[in-house]
Formats: C-alpha cells, structure tokens, sequence
C-alpha cells in the first residue's frame, strides 16, 4: 500500500531553493511597478533570474524535455506551484505564465510542424507573449452562443466579430482565436475551430483594454475588448481539425483549471501567513489580537479550509498523474475549481479585516486577492457551471429507486435483517428464555 504524504527529499532541496529564491530575489522585484516589464527592465532584471531557473532545471517544467521542459508530473508541479502562487510576477520567471503556456501546449499538441515553428518556441523562451481569444461580450464563455465567424473565401478565412476579456492581447503577438466556422452542423460542439492570428493583422482592433478591480484609468487594464473587421489570415492558420475549437480548448482549461488552482493554494497560504503574524504583532487594550479568541476562531477556521483545499488539489494532481487523462479526473477538477474562489475570498477577506483600516488600503496586497478569488470563480468556467459538472459526474454512480419506501428505510431493513438471521435470533430467544426458567426454579427451591 502506498500512501505517502512526504517529499522525496532529492526535490525537496528543489523546493527549499525556490522558496529562498523567491523571497530573496522573485518578490522584491514585484514592488517595482511597471519597470520588470518593460523591454530594458526585462533584459536587466527578468531574464537574469530566468537563467537562474534554467540552470536549477526548474524552467517550465510543466513541459515535456522534448519542448525544453522537465516533464513534471502534476504532483510536482503543485508543491512547486504552491510556492510561485504568492507572487504574480513569479510564474513569468520560471516559464510557467498564463495564457502563454496553455496556448504554447494547443499549439505543441494540435500545431502543424510551420506553426511549431513560427510560434511555440518563442511561447516557450518567453520571447513573445499570445492571448487566449474566446470569450465574447455578448455570451461571455459560453461557446454555443459565439457569434465571431470565420468564413473561407479561396484559400483565407475571414474572421468577424468581437472578443472580451482577451488577457494580455495589447502585449501579445499572437491572438489564439475562437469563431465559428460551421453553424449549420449537426453536433452544436462541432461548430467552431480555433485560428493562429497575428496580432498586428489587419482588421485587428484592441477596442480597449479593461482593468479588473475598482481603481486606476478607464482603459488602463490587460483584458481586452477585441473587434475583428475582415481579418484575413491563410487557410493554414487554422490549428487542429475544423470543427475541433471545444475538443482543443478542453485540453488547453483542463490543466489551466488546475494550475489555478495550485498557485491559489499559495496565495491562500500567503494569506494566512501574513493573517498570523498580524494576531501575534497587534496589541489591543486587551493584549494581542492572538489571544482573543474570535481572532483564534478566525485563524482555526482559515488554517482548515485552506490545507482541506490543499490536500484535495494534491490528491487531483495525484490522481491526473496517475491516469494520464483529464477527462477521467473531471469530477476532482471541477471540485478544486468550486472550492478555490471561496476558500481564497474567506481568508483573504479575513486577513483584511485582522489588518482594520490598514487591511482595506492600497497599502495591504488584501483587496487585490479579494477581487483574485472573485476572478477565480469566473476566469476558466464559473463556479455554478463546476458545481453542476461536479454534481452530475457524483450522480452518474447511483441508481434510481421506484419503491414507495427506499431500500435504506429502517423498518424495511430491521426486517430484512430479522428474516436473515431468524435462526441466530431463535437461538438467543431459548438460550435467555432457559436462563429465565432456571432462574425462576431456583427462587422456588
């Protein structure tokens, strides 16, 4: 029986250096603004500490060796996950940043050997940077309701219509696009295909880019609004099958759903940490907030929902190890992906409120990971959607049963269990009934 809940110690020392890494050198530069961003910042400050991760070979390790990664299972891509979580800035240093790497692996799995090479390896160098092109304003992500459509018309297809909330589509120079290409068809699944566009084709307009969370300037924020007029790309533009867009976005938000999930692992546990070390510092007339015990109650309840949630993300990546199909895991997926939001927004909100005043300001990373965990239960599926998935995989196993009184019902079964064991009962009936007349004689004499 194997049931082992230790790290083998060989990637523990990995751990252990990432954990220093990143607090010595990943989250100090997340508290220079802009400036890792920007193209002398990211040849001064980000590629050094790139090389730094290659060298450990920790450098996408998400991907096989045969696209320059480890090809670590998801169980060590979790306890790696859970550390690069508490910083946003961290997943870009060690080649493991959204949107890139789930369009990086469509593009491996579905690509042709031309797009390969146009496109996947400056996705894995970091050299590039690609949006994710689905979601529409008018049906959100819903890809029954898409109107986006792109026509063949000789040996191009025109793509029209309008996206929302392409993540990074003003940085990108890759729009991986999803429109419907066969309205008519029969299966309604079948209906859309996914295209390679790029970014500055023309007919392509970033409408406006929208900020999540209150503050900052109206068109200042990373999702975009994204009108396509007439884009004309080559008939070989289209990655993978025609028809194939849900098959292939399946793949790319199966493992997105669960990356997600282990880097908010890590900001819930970021989170906590940041919760205790305030109940341990503040003094009240009353002493520390740490001996106050609706303070105790709060950190209790924070500590269990966060390594619940834990050690059920764990057991999924076990579990998609051990099959090597995620379809197959899709009710443990869809559980993580309900339970996150809530879990993060519950210690977050609770960190935030332990910190008074000073929780809710700009000065505290605490309202950003309210308004994370409120992303968390739209961004790959909303939480209602999951909840039903999750709901229907858990009822698949059971049996309808069309008696008056289910097979449970207690008087059904003492029943049951009397005509089983009549004879046994008969037995101990005699035996006490024998005890009973001995016992009666023996008053008499």
């Amino acid at each position: 029986m194997a049931w082992d809940f230790e790290t083998d110690p060989e990637f523990q020392k990995k751990l252990d250096w990432i954990e220093d890494f990143m607090r010595e050198e990943v989250e100090p530069l997340s508290h220079l603004g802009v400036a890792p961003y920007s193209s002398v910042g990211r040849e001064k400050l980000i590629k050094p500490l790139q090389q730094r991760v290659k060298d450990q070979g920790l450098w996408a390790c998400h991907l096989g060796p045969e696209l320059g990664g480890q090809g670590f299972g998801q169980l060590k891509l979790a306890l790696m996950n859970e550390k690069l979580g508490r910083n946003s800035l961290a997943p870009t240093i060690f080649g493991c940043q959204a949107p890139d790497t789930g369009n990086a692996e469509i593009i491996a799995h579905y690509g042709t050997q031309a797009q390969k090479d146009r496109w996947l390896k400056p996705l894995l160098e970091g050299e590039i940077r690609s949006a994710f092109s689905m979601s529409e304003p008018t049906g959100g992500s819903d890809p029954l309701t898409f109107r986006t459509t792109a026509a063949l018309d000789g040996n191009e297809w025109v793509i029209n219509g309008e996206k929302w909330f392409s993540t990074n589509a003003r940085y990108a120079k890759l729009l991986v696009v999803y429109a419907v290409t066969d309205p008519d068809a029969k299966d309604p699944y079948r209906r859309t295909s996914i295209f390679l566009v790029p970014t500055e084709t023309p007919g392509v307009e970033i409408v406006r880019n929208v900020a999540v969370g209150a503050g900052g300037e109206i068109g200042g924020g990373n999702e975009a609004y994204v009108r396509y007029t007439n884009v004309r790309v080559p008939r070989d533009a289209l990655l993978g099958d025609r028809g194939a867009a849900f098959v292939i976005a399946q793949v790319r938000l199966g493992g997105g759903r669960v990356h997600h999930a282990m880097r908010t692992v890590g900001a819930c546990k970021h989170a906590l940490d940041l919760m205790c070390r305030r109940a341990v510092s503040r003094t009240t007339r009353e002493g520390r907030l740490s001996d106050l015990q609706m303070v105790q109650d709060q950190i209790a309840e924070s500590w269990i929902a966060v390594e619940s949630f834990r050690l059920l993300v764990l057991r999924t990546a076990w579990l998609i190890d051990k099959h090597k199909d995620y379809a197959k895991v899709r009710k443990d997926i869809a559980a993580i992906k309900v339970a996150m939001p809530k879990v993060y927004h519950d210690v977050a909100t609770k960190a935030a409120h332990l910190h008074g005043a000073l929780g809710v300001s700009n000065e505290m990373p605490f309202m950003h990971m309210v308004t994370s965990s409120l992303v968390m239960g739209i961004a790959d599926g909303p939480t209602e959607v999951h909840k039903v998935t999750l709901a229907k995989q858990i009822l698949k196993d059971y049996q309808p049963e069309n008696d008056l009184f289910p097979s449970y019902h207690i008087p059904r079964l003492r029943e049951e269990a009397h005509k089983r064991f009549a004879r046994e009962l008969e037995e101990i009936k005699s035996h006490y009934a024998g005890r009973s007349r001995a016992a009666a004689n023996a008053q008499v004499e």
